[in-house]
């Protein structure tokens, strides 16, 4: 497979790099230190075809390929690497619902997703239930032609101003099989949320606990069949592990860019830093462990676009590597900026603490690993 991108590739990273210069980055570090999630400028992202990368275009999507999605998330996470975190999670709600919706679910939220006027989330881990998914407890019981919702979901991005939640409950027996997948409206009655979480980083966008106590829903709500939930879930993931390993690559690039520049400026010693043999392999060594993250990015996105066997196995490698050398070269740019970059003004202790939870959302890098095992070893 050719690592090489086509010119409209070329053109659409382009877009969303000078789209992360003028709406982003300039107001990053302000966003979150005030906990401001800026939905304006996500429409803004919208109107470039952001709100619905993968979703089809005879769905109002923008029909885009993987690859050509973790090129935009790179280049938007330059910017804000939580803004784009939660346009990740945004995306990945609008593709199950176009992938698994029948026609009258994509027409009636699928407008409103891709425009961004209506916000999604993504609602699977529980309380009791993170890198166990299957083991969730929320509960979805049938009463004649309604399904009556009771549980909880943590750590949920976007929670409170998201309006439409992609749910994952139970309707039959314990396990993977007896889940189901249903749309969830923010005014559905019996839905409360939990307090905006105080958090390490990703603090440009809320994170709440969603409630559900006998949330009534018509059968029409449910996506796909009882018992598909989990595969549902675990499909949307792969993208979306994809996404957050492209945002942890663009928030390391970021870095690595204000590296060099702070090199630059600053003199030690009665020379320039730049000049510094030392501190020039330590640029020379980030530089390359981005690259070799972004080319197992782009083959893992090339594998799950061609729909290939090993495309899950190659999703979780990605995530694994791109967001462990994203923290790395973060963390090293921090230590290049010396006491300065500890402090807010020059964004990267920003950026250190927004990155590190891409090590532990969309699956923890520890369940990477397990799900790369299983596959060398043929373990189920």
């Amino acid at each position: 497979m050719s690592a090489a991108i086509s010119d409209e590739q070329r053109a659409l990273a382009e877009t969303a790099r000078g789209f992360a210069d003028e709406h982003l980055a300039p107001f990053a570090v302000d966003w979150d230190q005030t906990k401001h999630f800026p939905v304006d400028v996500l429409r803004k992202a919208a109107e470039l075809g952001m709100g619905g990368l993968y979703v089809r275009e005879e769905s109002g999507g923008t029909g885009l390929s993987r690859l050509d999605g973790v090129l935009a998330f790179e280049a938007l996470a330059t910017g804000c690497p939580s803004v784009a975190g939660y346009l990740s999670i945004h995306n990945m709600v609008a593709w199950m619902v176009d992938r698994y919706g029948d026609h009258e679910q994509r027409a009636r939220w699928l407008p409103g997703l891709c425009s961004m006027q209506t916000l999604g989330s993504y609602c699977l881990t529980e309380p009791g239930a993170g890198s166990d998914a299957a083991a969730l407890s929320t509960r979805a019981v049938r009463d004649g032609d309604d399904y009556v919702l009771t549980g909880s979901k943590q750590f949920i991005s976007g929670a409170g101003a998201s309006e439409v939640y992609v749910v994952m409950a139970r309707t039959g027996g314990d396990g993977a099989a007896g889940i189901s997948a249903f749309v969830v409206h923010r005014d559905d009655p019996g839905v409360s949320f939990g307090a905006n979480e105080a958090k390490m980083g990703w603090n440009a966008q809320p994170t709440r606990q969603v409630l559900m106590d006998g949330v009534r829903l018509p059968a029409d709500r449910r996506l796909g069949a009882e018992g598909d939930g989990f595969r549902i879930a675990m499909n949307g993931l792969n993208g979306g592990r994809l996404g957050i390993a492209a945002c942890s690559l663009g928030g390391a690039l970021a870095a690595l860019e204000g590296s060099t520049v702070y090199l630059g400026s600053r003199e030690a010693f009665g020379a320039a830093l730049i000049n510094a043999q030392a501190l020039q392999f330590r640029l020379a060594e980030m530089a390359t462990d981005l690259e070799a993250a972004r080319s197992l990015l782009w083959r893992a996105a090339s594998a799950l676009d061609e729909g290939a066997p090993e495309a899950a196995h190659l999703c979780a490698m990605a995530k694994r590597f791109a967001t462990e050398a994203g923290f790395t070269v973060a963390d090293q740019a921090l230590q290049l900026h010396g006491g300065y970059g500890y402090l807010t003004e020059y964004g990267i202790e920003k950026i250190v603490r927004d990155l590190r939870v891409h090590r532990i959302l969309e699956g923890t890098n520890e369940i990477m690993s397990l799900i790369i095992a299983r596959r060398l070893t043929g373990a189920a």
